[in-house]
């Protein structure tokens, strides 16, 4: 496939959907004195060409009751049971995210609980798969810096 080359417009499209992705295409339009129809078409073709892979929800989890957040390292007994210890880490809910990782640990986790005591139990699941040897725990006491934009922006100036 092509490589997709993006200009300005589709920037400032995509910098508007990452500032809210339920923005609809005609605010889009009005703001770029574009047509609706123009941004449909450079969105749908950023889609096909996999720069825009659907949309989230951004949800404040402190809100919901889930504001502890902790990052896990696992440690393996062997290499070979990666597969079978992220299936069932994928079967805890409160795992938001799993990496296969290089260097101390090989799996990285973030978790979210409701406090230090759910916390134990999430990393005690973790700890029961067969297969982890051991984990450590961080605790992240401030999430400082989660700003998408700024990568966004290098990325535009490098093309």
């Amino acid at each position: 496939m092509a490589k997709f080359k993006l200009d300005d417009v589709d920037h400032q499209i995509l910098e508007m959907l990452i500032d809210n992705t339920r923005v609809p295409f005609t605010d889009i339009a009005k703001q770029l004195v574009i047509s609706a129809g123009t941004v449909h078409v450079r969105v749908k073709k950023m889609e096909e060409a996999g720069i825009i892979k659907g949309s989230s929800l951004t949800l404040d989890y402190k809100k919901l009751g889930y504001a502890f957040i902790a990052y896990v390292g696992v440690f393996l007994q062997k290499t070979s049971q990666t597969k079978f210890v992220l299936e069932r880490i994928n079967e805890i809910p409160y795992v938001t995210v799993a990496h296969i990782t290089t260097g101390k640990f090989n799996v990285f986790c973030k978790i979210r609980a409701k406090n230090t005591e759910h916390a134990k139990d999430v990393i005690f699941m973790i700890d029961d798969i067969e297969g982890v040897y051991r984990t450590e725990t961080m605790i992240s006491l401030e999430e400082s810096l989660n700003d998408k934009k700024r990568l966004m922006h290098s990325i535009f100036k490098n093309m």
